[in-house]
């Protein structure tokens, strides 16, 4: 008899498959098996997989011996293939074991088999080497932004995926809304969330740091010694703050005038700061790209230097922005609107000047400067406050991985947002080789690119959706107005709406304060894709 189940025989005694329904157990029972093994954890699925309880009772009724042996996914415990040998011995046969997708399964048959014929090495050189693609359809690294956005968008459009979300973390945090809290103009709390109660429905969230990747054989490897499998992966961990660049940092942030609004627990202290200062020399650094939000640094300078102007102590401020780079901005067309503010607040723009050493209880901060003819000279400057803002990289287990390009970012195809060697690896976020602005916004059009391109290459069809470098910067030049800076690859200006990009607006800051956070929360995401659709490539 055919059975709808797609049963894979392995020898005379043993069959595999993947996950049954108690509809199947009649069929298995005509079929002439004698035994049912259950190497699935009840509930792995999700609420809609049928319990091992259940199919046990059915299983019963018609005869068939029916045995309980889970197995998580991930390397499987040498006990575990112990005991399934041991039940391969005393079980009626024909026996038919199943998992998820029927790899678990016959991961531990093999274990069996070399158990039997090499001992101990043997079987650990078939878990090294068991194939786990089935495991999961996709897996995403990363449940910030970026892989909460792409797996909503995902579910929406084929909800029958198995998607496993990757992420160690328990919240979920709206980082724009940072340098608003450094100023006062918003509640630290309404920027974060559980993340149990962001991950998308249907998706498993795997509450663990990735270690590694193994794209050859389609893995990714597990701070706790776990191996997943994938059939199609997402890349986006997001970007890691690097205080320890900076000497001396870590001992002092958050006390004696330290902070930085890259940090949840320090935007607060931002505020604080601001508020207390009344005169004194006030610092904000930029370190070299990249950088989440490129204008955030000098953000917190403007809405600090606003407030001062308001509380009629500017006057009596020393204001200094250094950064790394050679220019205030990188997309031309918004400097000179940010240039009036500057001189509007009368501060000191020091170019090519990166921060390299903080000495906290002296309030000295060091730099080093590099001038036209390439020389770098130390400099000391004392202070009062201190905005700094971290050097950023990718993430030690992707720096260190095949997926990685010379600057430790995955690799793609800047437009398809594909890996360019592993064919079935997307990327999408700060951790992404795109050579955009790291931002939200970057993430909520990357989000529709990689959902179409992945479902393209999975069905064998033609990548259409391409990414045209869109990222947006809100810049905060004062409270109550913001330059609302749009632009793609190049610097293009690519505004949504039919209005002068670079003169600052109460509808900006309204935006930036009121509409952009329900926006997140509610569309971005759970797979609502406004004003995000993406270019086709001819």
């Amino acid at each position: 008899m055919r059975l709808r189940l797609d049963i894979t025989k392995l020898d005379h005694k043993l069959s595999v498959a993947g996950q049954i329904s108690i509809d199947d157990i009649t069929e298995i029972a005509t079929a002439g098996y004698r035994s049912i093994i259950c190497n699935r954890p009840d509930y792995e699925g999700g609420e809609n997989q049928p319990g091992s309880e259940e199919l046990e009772a059915a299983a019963k009724l018609l005869g068939i011996t029916f045995v309980y042996l889970p197995i998580r996914i991930g390397s499987i415990p040498t006990e575990r293939a112990e005991a399934f040998q041991k039940l391969m011995v005393e079980l009626p046969k024909p026996v038919l074991a199943f998992c998820g997708s029927g790899m678990r399964a016959t991961a531990l048959y093999g274990m069996t088999q070399q158990n039997v014929q090499g001992g101990p090495e043997a079987q650990e050189s078939v878990v090294a080497t068991c194939d786990w693609d089935n495991a999961f359809d996709v897996v995403v690294v990363g449940g910030g932004s970026a892989g909460i956005g792409v797996t909503a968008s995902l579910l929406k459009r084929r909800p029958t995926l198995r998607i496993a979300i990757i992420e160690p973390s328990g919240k979920h945090y709206y980082q724009p809304a940072w340098t608003l809290v450094g100023a006062g103009a918003y509640d630290i709390a309404e920027t974060v969330k559980p993340m149990v109660d962001i991950i998308p429905r249907n998706a498993e969230w795997i509450q663990i740091a990735a270690s590694g990747f193994d794209p050859e054989h389609n893995r990714v490897h597990l701070s706790d010694g776990r191996v997943i499998g994938y059939r199609q992966l997402i890349v986006c961990p997001g970007i890691r703050l690097a205080w320890e660049k900076i000497e001396g940092l870590e001992e002092t942030l958050g006390k004696n005038g330290v902070t930085s609004n890259y940090q949840y627990d320090l935007a607060p202290y931002t505020w604080s700061l601001v508020k207390e200062l009344k005169a004194g020399k006030a610092i904000f650094t930029q370190p070299p790209m990249p950088i989440k939000c490129a204008g955030a640094p000098q953000k917190a300078m403007y809405l600090s230097c606003d407030h001062w102007m308001r509380a009629q102590c500017l006057e009596n401020m020393d204001v200094e922005f250094n950064t790394a780079t050679a220019v205030l901005f990188g997309v031309a067309d918004f400097v000179p609107p940010l240039m009036d503010y500057v001189r509007r607040y009368h501060a000191k723009l020091v170019f090519n000047s990166n921060l390299v050493k903080v000495d906290g209880n002296k309030k000295i901060a060091y730099f080093e400067n590099k001038g036209n003819d390439g020389t770098v000279t130390l400099e000391a400057k004392p202070f009062d406050m201190l905005h700094v803002t971290p050097s950023q990289v990718a993430p030690d287990f992707l720096r260190d991985s095949p997926l990685a390009d010379a600057g430790g970012f995955c690799k793609v195809n800047e437009k398809t947002l594909q890996h360019t060697d592993y064919p079935n690896v997307f990327s999408l976020g700060d951790a992404c080789s795109s050579p955009n602005t790291k931002t939200a916004t970057a993430a909520r059009k990357q989000i529709v690119v990689v959902a179409e391109n992945l479902l393209a290459a999975k069905e064998d069809r033609e990548l259409t959706a391409f990414y045209d470098g869109y990222g947006a910067c809100p810049l905060t030049v004062e409270n109550g107005k913001v330059i609302l800076a749009e632009f793609g690859f190049g610097g293009k200006l690519l505004p949504t709406f039919p209005l002068d990009p670079t003169v600052p607006r109460k509808l900006n800051w309204f935006l930036k304060t009121t509409v952009f956070p329900w926006i997140y929360w509610n569309g971005m995401l759970k797979g609502k894709e406004w004003f995000a659709c993406p270019g086709k490539l001819r």
